[in-house]
């Protein structure tokens, strides 16, 4: 049973760890708050038994585990706190400050990995259609609605791009990914025709004078949040009547799924989305699979 969460002061070895990892691994500001939530909760959980982070057992993670399956825990949320619990042990036994890493020999909770919800061409170009060439702010939801799509970056590398990021001569991005990755990635000539057009009617507006280098800023002048934008995307999906349940990456999804049914090479893909391992891409396989199975249905006289 857990003890409350204010009679338990943070352990600052954990911070060290968070430290450590930061200058070593370049890692995202969210993934070092997710890996802290994780140990701070799991010191807690040992706090009530008179145990730190650096006495915990296999048989003590294995009785944590077993205890957040009872409480109804997703297996999402364990699994990713078995990679901060990994992390974390085999820091300190790097370091020798334990001798046993508790994590060694026990197995992360296995996952069914769905497959990514996809807007079809003709949803994407519904939805790509809609904002409206008057309007500043959906001049520059539409600039941005059609990059997204072109390049398939994350939302939250969309919304933080700057000015000195992108080439439309060149028709190029250069994006700073997960693990302080880069890679660059061709923009298409209607994205660079939306971008371009953004730029000459509408971002000046939108900054009213103000200095910055964002490239899509929010209607104050400053960095859109991912949140902001993830708002814009349902907006423009109910206008267009769109029923496919979406999600702050539903055209990034679109992306490689079309990429590929269109015969893309898959690595090819990884290297666009940034992808540093292709079993991460391969999920995309399933989808193209599953596309072409529902059309050979369809059309096929014995489908």
């Amino acid at each position: 049973m857990l003890v409350n969460k204010s009679s338990v002061t943070a352990d600052p070895i954990i911070d060290v760890f968070l430290d450590a990892l930061w200058s070593s691994k370049g890692l995202s500001n969210n993934t070092l708050a997710s890996y802290g939530t994780d140990l701070r909760h799991f010191q807690r959980y040992l706090a009530a038994q008179q145990l730190n982070l650096l006495d915990a057992s296999q048989e003590t993670v294995r009785q944590y585990l077993a205890w957040r399956q009872e409480q109804g825990f997703a297996k999402s949320s364990s699994a990713r706190l078995m990679s901060s619990l990994r992390r974390f042990y085999a820091y300190w036994l790097s370091l020798k400050r334990i001798a046993i890493d508790p994590c060694a020999k026990l197995a992360s909770p296995k996952l069914s990995r769905g497959l990514p919800a996809a807007l079809s061409e003709a949803e994407v170009d519904a939805l790509l259609s809609e904002p409206a060439a008057d309007d500043p702010i959906e001049i520059r939801d539409k600039a941005m609605l059609e990059l997204l799509y072109a390049t398939g970056l994350r939302v939250t590398e969309l919304v933080s791009l700057t000015m000195d990021q992108i080439s439309l001569r060149q028709g190029l991005v250069r994006i700073t990914g997960k693990g302080g990755k880069e890679r660059l990635v061709p923009l298409g000539e209607l994205a660079v025709a939306e971008v371009d057009t953004y730029l000459s009617l509408a971002r000046s507006e939108l900054l009213k004078g103000k200095q910055s280098e964002v490239l899509f800023p929010s209607k104050r002048g400053t960095m859109m949040t991912r949140q902001t934008f993830w708002h814009r995307i349902k907006h423009y999906a109910l206008r267009a009547s769109i029923a496919t349940e979406l999600s702050p990456h539903t055209l990034r999804h679109a992306f490689a799924t079309h990429l590929l049914n269109h015969g893309a090479d898959l690595r090819v893909v990884q290297l666009l989305l940034g992808h540093s391992d292709l079993s991460t891409t391969q999920i995309y396989t399933h989808v193209a699979k599953a596309r072409l199975q529902d059309l050979h249905r369809q059309h096929h006289p014995r489908g």
